[in-house]
Parts: structure tokens; sequence; C-alpha cells
């Protein structure tokens, strides 16, 4: 198996339902997932004794055309955020079906919404030196410290 292709390839096999599955739509296969938490905090969680927290969507950068740089190549090399609050090339679109999810779940959920401010973060990946090394490029994990600290600074001061 090629670096690309275990790196794409998410499982072998899926199911729903009782029905197996060697693949499925990306974005069904996780509202599906998403139901199902839904559904374990709806009959698990007393809201008296508990808090419960989503962390939102972790965006990668493999695709630099969405920052309005195509001759980058991912997140390689890329040293700076992008400036501003919005992304150029707007939320993925799970955080659509996230939040969608989320509106119907009765018990408090409260959403760690990192997904914008990470969006900015292009330089934060450990690009050549993360996951395959110079083999690949790993523009979809995080450099420590940094990113998810700031996750962990927004989820701190939601608790206390």
């Amino acid at each position: 198996m090629k670096f690309y292709e275990f790196f794409f390839s998410r499982w072998d096999f899926i199911e729903v339902g009782g029905v197996i599955m060697k693949d499925m739509d990306r974005m069904l296969a996780f509202e599906t997932a998403l139901k199902t938490w839904a559904a374990w905090v709806e009959a698990n969680i007393d809201p008296s004794k508990s808090l419960v927290f989503f962390q939102g969507i972790s965006p990668s950068h493999y695709n630099s055309s969405l920052w309005n740089d195509p001759k980058a190549k991912g997140c390689l090399g890329q040293e700076q955020p992008l400036l501003g609050s919005s992304y150029p090339g707007g939320v993925p679109q799970a955080l659509g079906v996230l939040k969608r999810v989320l509106s119907t779940v009765r018990k408090k959920v409260k959403l760690l919404d990192i997904t914008v401010l990470s969006l900015l973060r292009k330089d934060g990946h450990p690009s050549v030196y993360g996951f395959g090394g110079s083999t690949g490029l790993d523009c979809s994990h995080w450099c420590l410290a940094g990113v998810p600290d700031t996750w962990n600074e927004i989820l701190f001061n939601l608790i206390f």
C-alpha cells in the first residue's frame, strides 16, 4: 500500500443499520456518527452533574488555493497565519453538519468552535516534519506548542 493510499483510506468496511458497506459518503458517515453520539448524550448525561463540550472541526491545509495561494504546496513552508477573522475558502461542509446535529440535542452541549481560528493557522502544521517525513506532507495534524494550546485555553475559560 502506498503512503497516500494509507493516509486517505479511513476505513475498510462500515456497518450502518445492520448493512455492511465498503464505503459511503463522508458527510453522511459523519452525520450518522454524530447522531449516534447525540443519542448517547441524550440517554446517559445528567446535566445537573456534567458539562458536555464538543470540539468543532479541526481543518487541514492541503489545498492552498483555498487561501488564495495556488502556487504553494499546501502547508509546506508556511510561516505566517492568515490575517483577518475569516477564511477565504469558507468553512468546511462538516461544520454545517455538526451544527445541524447539535441543534437537535435537547441536553445542553457547548460547541468549542475552533474551526475558523484553526483555518487561519495554515502555518501550524508539521508539514514534512510530521507523519511520513520527507515522503509525505502532513497538513492535518498540529505542532505542539501551538494551535491545540489555544483550543485548551478556550476550553479552560468556558469551564471556569
